[in-house]
């Protein structure tokens, strides 16, 4: 009886399996080179400067997104020339992804841009931009320009990187400040934090640290998502405030030496423009709070 019943069981579950439908097959993982990650961003900029895009090689099925919203090719940024102040580009050869910052302080229009691209064999599969101009967190593109282009963002020596997860694990932990005030970060001396043109270090102190100005209260960092530079020590963070789907899209990128944050530069965007953010000046102080 036993052995009939076994085999009663045995057949309704082979029944049950051949009824489920075929898992969907895996894609397979981008094929990039960090020699092919930096021609991509360069060719990147040099599109962006002449507002003409039609140079970079997209694959079919590219997708365009501009302040975390799927955008047309031509009603993206990229389509208008930019007298770009400073570039500074980073690439993760694992994720075969690149993140640019771009700096516009001349002509009609000031600018910070973060813009990342998705590259696989060659061929661009995402472009990922967000654009912050007046009256967004803290915006002063001068004060960015001023204090960016000062820092120390050179590659630190082999003896003085850590790992990917190293760099993923800080940036989370200054992330997760936001939500839990008990939260260790690994705060490195000097430190400074550049936030849209807020600037916490103007005086170029060399016992300036990064713990200030964490704001009181709970809120919540989500939907994080990775740009990892093993060989330059930085780590970029895609992510938004408080809600998933329409919480202030941010940029956050940290620069680590020996295991420590060094830097950190801020790119966030107001998507409401009846709550204007605070400003800052072109000496990275905040002058102006919203209403």
């Amino acid at each position: 009886m036993k052995s009939i019943v076994a085999a009663c069981l045995t057949l309704g579950l082979v029944s049950i399996a051949r009824a489920q439908p075929p898992a969907p097959p895996r894609e397979a993982p981008p094929v990039c080179t960090r020699a092919e990650l930096r021609v991509a961003a360069d060719l990147y900029v040099a599109a962006q400067k002449a507002g003409n895009v039609s140079k970079l090689a997209f694959a079919d099925n590219v997708v365009f997104r501009e302040n975390m919203a799927d955008v047309a090719k031509d009603a993206g940024l990229w389509n208008t020339p930019l007298p770009i102040a400073l570039s500074r580009t980073f690439v993760d050869a694992a994720r075969c992804r690149t993140f640019t910052e771009l700096v516009v302080t001349d002509g009609d229009h000031q600018y910070v841009l973060g813009t990342r691209l998705y590259v696989d064999q060659r061929k661009i599969t995402r472009i990922d931009s967000l654009v912050s101009d007046e009256g967004d967190w803290l915006f002063n593109a001068n004060a960015y320009l001023k204090y960016s282009k000062a820092e120390n963002w050179k590659a630190p020596n082999a003896e003085q990187r850590v790992s990917a997860q190293e760099l993923i694990n800080a940036a989370n932990s200054y992330l997760d400040l936001f939500s839990d005030k008990f939260v260790k970060a690994p705060w490195g001396v000097p430190c400074a934090r550049l936030e849209g043109g807020a600037y916490t270090n103007p005086e170029g102190k060399a016992d300036a640290g990064c713990e200030v100005g964490i704001p009181p209260g709970v809120l919540y960092i989500v939907n994080r998502d990775y740009v990892v530079d093993e060989v330059a020590g930085v780590v970029n963070v895609f992510c938004r405030f408080g809600n998933s789907a329409t919480g202030m899209p941010d940029s956050h990128t940290f620069r680590l030496v020996n295991g420590k944050i060094t830097n950190v530069h801020t790119i966030s965007v107001n998507l409401n423009p009846d709550a204007p953010s605070p400003q800052a000046d072109d000496n990275g102080a905040i002058v102006r709070t919203g209403s």
